[in-house]
């Protein structure tokens, strides 16, 4: 993620302005919040408006992943190149979903909340949207674990855990 973060951040500095590289990155998948605030502590963005940016930019797909992204798998499936493709994430989020359990609520903000790789908003939405979880409840649980990695990823990306601990 990190070479990602360090492409993304070389390639479009100079092109857009700091914010809107973390905001960019911060809508992507794999990327997310974490590669948003590594950016932002990489461009030497003021961390509360990091912050700011990487929330906005995580929280934004998640309605829409929620509430479309079966009728747009369905869809894709009419097409033969996508099939594959269709397949193997659904694979994919239906492997992960055996983390969020049957604690529906607190397994996805867990999943969201905890910055380790294959997990995060847009595949705990994924997930949430495959099993069908009541759209206010993955809401909730998405916005409750994207305000954790918040905390954990602030405190690893702008390295206030030395200055909490000297």
């Amino acid at each position: 993620m990190e070479s990602l973060v360090t492409w993304f951040t070389i390639h479009l500095s100079g092109v857009i302005s700091r914010e809107a590289i973390v905001f960019i990155i911060s809508l992507m998948p794999i990327l997310e919040l974490r590669g948003g605030l590594l950016a932002a502590s990489l461009l030497k963005v003021p961390i509360t408006k990091a912050i700011v940016l990487c929330v906005v930019g995580n929280i934004l797909p998640i309605p829409f992943i929620l509430l479309f992204i079966k009728k747009i798998f369905a869809w894709m499936r009419k097409f033969k190149a996508f099939q594959k493709l269709i397949d193997w994430l659904e694979e994919k989020a239906l492997s992960k979903s055996d983390k969020i359990g049957t604690v529906e609520f607190v397994g996805l903000m867990l999943f969201v909340g905890i910055p380790i790789p294959g997990t995060g908003a847009w595949m705990g939405s994924l997930i949430a949207a495959l099993l069908d979880i009541d759209f206010k409840k993955a809401i909730l649980a998405e916005l409750l674990g994207i305000f954790m990695a918040t905390i954990i990823m602030s405190i690893v990306s702008y390295g206030l855990l030395g200055a909490i601990i000297r």
